[in-house]
């Protein structure tokens, strides 16, 4: 195999890639502060944010994972330099997401009464569910500022998102200092003010887009007053043909790892909050990943676009590759640091609580290297074919990999053998590497279809 012609594609997936990575990482961020400067205040209140937070990313991960059909419809029609398509999409992408959004933040602050029923420490749920209040609400902003990222980042124009991202984190970190730890004459809000900072850090992130995209003279052409956004049935249900089975997909990963949550929250507090740090480095890791996933969406929705399907999969092939060999690197760094990483989350004390937390956590940082590469694997199949537009038989692969393996096995190594935590972990483990191989051989006999025609 001459692997040049693949290596030759890695500039300029890193060049799309790279921006999604900071922006998605920023994302995550929000939630990473919130973690680091509400755990220096006791391992209940990691629980309990990590509690919170399983609430909150059910729906935002069906949110984001709707808003990506913007992604491949912009690319293709930006292929075809079809501009009033464009403005369409944007424009009815614009609506879809703004009633999803608030159609979630509804359902979430709706459903918040159930972790009074789920068997979880009654100290930690006290703690979260005012919390969940306010994260919620920040779900609305948070969809409004997807269908924009979507967008640009359909017509490659990426940093546009991640410069907005990195913004907003910025004042997310001044507002969650002040209000946590009660600074400036604020009262200490600990939880509550974290969940104040990411709402208000969301509503920023829309003005910080707007303005760049407004700004920007390629792309400022493509969206005007609110008063120009056009209704179409036809593109909205187009967005929504791709939109929902998308959202499935993410939402069963999410599901699953939120699952992981609540089973580490029956087996104790420390097994939660462990679980928590693990989850939260793995996810930080797994945003590069994301990133080349929505390059492969973007450069294969472009090669669809041109009808160009034998150099669409050379594109795909060099994605993967490069995903694989960066996940290699982040397996090896989770193994050389597994003892160090945890302490970034835990104030160093001889205390018996912080001491376990930070032994599981070590422990399950291992296996976290070990899923690194089928997680990087089975992300990047799932922003190839939504590249070409098939989604829907890739979120049954979804379901049947997270929910009908994964999370049986988690639940059963988790709360009925000695393996606790690191059971969990396992069967995250096995979800994703089932999921990693039927989604990648989805996509390629697809595209092997594909090029045979011609």
């Amino acid at each position: 195999m001459n692997l040049s012609i693949y290596f030759k594609e890695f500039k300029y997936n890193f060049f799309l890639a790279y921006p999604v990575i900071i922006g998605m990482v920023g994302h995550t961020l929000v939630a990473f502060v919130d973690n680091i400067m509400v755990g220096k205040l006791g391992t209940s209140q990691l629980a309990a944010i990590s509690l919170g937070n399983s609430f909150i990313f059910l729906a935002m991960s069906f949110g984001i994972g709707f808003s990506t059909a913007i992604t491949p419809l912009i690319a293709e029609s930006n292929a075809k330099k079809n501009t009033e398509k464009t403005k369409m999409i944007l424009s009815n992408g614009i609506i879809a997401c703004s009633i999803l959004g608030f159609i979630l933040t509804l359902i979430v602050l709706l459903s918040k009464p159930i972790i009074y029923h789920m068997g979880q420490p009654e100290n930690v749920v006290e703690l979260a569910y005012p919390y969940i209040t306010w994260v919620a609400i920040s779900l609305f902003p948070l969809v409004i500022f997807q269908s924009f990222k979507q967008f640009s980042d359909g017509l490659s124009f990426t940093k546009i998102a991640m410069i907005s991202t990195l913004m907003a984190n910025i004042i997310n970190i001044i507002i969650n200092y002040i209000l946590i730890y009660g600074k400036l004459g604020f009262p200490q809000m600990g939880l509550v003010g974290a969940g104040i900072g990411t709402l208000i850090s969301r509503i920023f992130m829309i003005i910080i887009i707007l303005i760049l995209i407004k700004t920007n003279n390629n792309i400022s052409k493509y969206i005007g007053s609110f008063s120009e956004i056009n209704f179409s049935l036809l593109h909205i249900r187009k967005i929504i043909d791709l939109g929902y089975p998308s959202a499935l997909q993410m939402m069963f990963e999410v599901g699953f790892f939120i699952s992981g949550i609540w089973v580490c929250g029956i087996i104790g507090t420390n097994f939660q909050a462990a679980n928590q740090i693990a989850l939260n480095l793995s996810t930080l890791t797994f945003m590069v990943a994301l990133g080349f996933s929505v390059a492969a969406t973007i450069r294969i929705g472009n090669q669809k676009g041109l009808n160009d399907y034998k150099n669409l999969k050379r594109i795909a092939i060099s994605i993967f590759l490069i995903t694989v060999l960066i996940e290699i690197l982040f397996a090896l760094i989770f193994i050389l640091t597994s003892d160090l990483l945890p302490w970034l989350y835990l104030e160093k004390a001889n205390n018996n609580d912080v001491m376990e937390t930070a032994n599981i956590a070590s422990k399950l940082l291992i296996i976290v290297a070990l899923f690194q590469i089928f997680d990087g694997i089975q992300i990047v199949a799932q922003g190839a074919l939504r590249g070409i537009q098939d989604v829907k038989i890739p979120s049954i692969i979804c379901f049947i990999s997270y929910v009908c393996f994964g999370i049986p096995i988690m639940i059963y190594l988790g709360l009925y053998t000695e393996h606790k935590a690191s059971g969990v972990w396992i069967g995250f483990l096995m979800g994703l590497t089932i999921a990693s191989i039927l989604l990648s051989i989805r996509f390629f006999k697809k595209c092997n279809q594909e090029i045979k025609k011609k």
